[in-house]
């Protein structure tokens, strides 16, 4: 009886270490290397390292990424030269959809590629978009779900506090 018991208890914390995988504040952030949706030229998130980073994966099919890819262009531009980098990460299948979303909804911080999905999995998405911001040590300190025009003045007001704080 012992032993299955503790046969029991062996599984049990191993399905939970397996499942316990979400990237949730506090935790270090997963260091990706991807392409460039437009060059294929590789980047990682450690060329990035001292800064603050807002990640967002995104998905051409993705009606809040239309909202979305604006106002963190916008950001983008506010915030860049005082130490903040936006990346966006796609996930659709076809590299064409995202190039053809992209010709719509213009924008220049960097875009990375992820059509496999292998990031993401990483990551843990499980809705579009998904966003994590990350401080300049590396560690995740907020996820978000969605978006709404409304959602980032809120974003912003964590991003200069982390700018602030580190």
């Amino acid at each position: 009886m012992k032993s299955l018991f503790a046969s029991l208890l062996t599984s049990a914390l191993l399905v939970s270490t397996f499942t316990a995988k979400a990237i949730d504040v506090g935790n270090p952030a997963p260091v990706f290397t991807l392409p460039q949706l437009h060059t294929q030229q590789t980047t990682t998130l450690s060329a990035f390292a001292g800064k603050v980073i807002y990640v967002d994966f995104w998905a051409s099919w993705c009606a809040p990424c239309r909202t979305s890819f604006p106002l963190l262009n916008a950001l983008h531009k506010k915030l860049q030269a005082k130490g903040v980098e936006v990346i966006a990460i796609n996930l659709d299948e076809d590299e064409a959809s995202a190039r053809q979303f992209l010709k719509e909804v213009p924008v220049e911080f960097t875009v990375l590629y992820d059509g496999k999905g292998e990031w993401a999995d990483q990551y843990v998405i499980e809705s579009m978009p998904t966003s994590f911001i990350i401080d300049k040590k590396g560690i995740v300190q907020k996820v978000h779900h969605g978006f709404t025009s409304a959602d980032i003045t809120d974003l912003e007001q964590t991003i200069l506090t982390l700018l602030a704080n580190n």
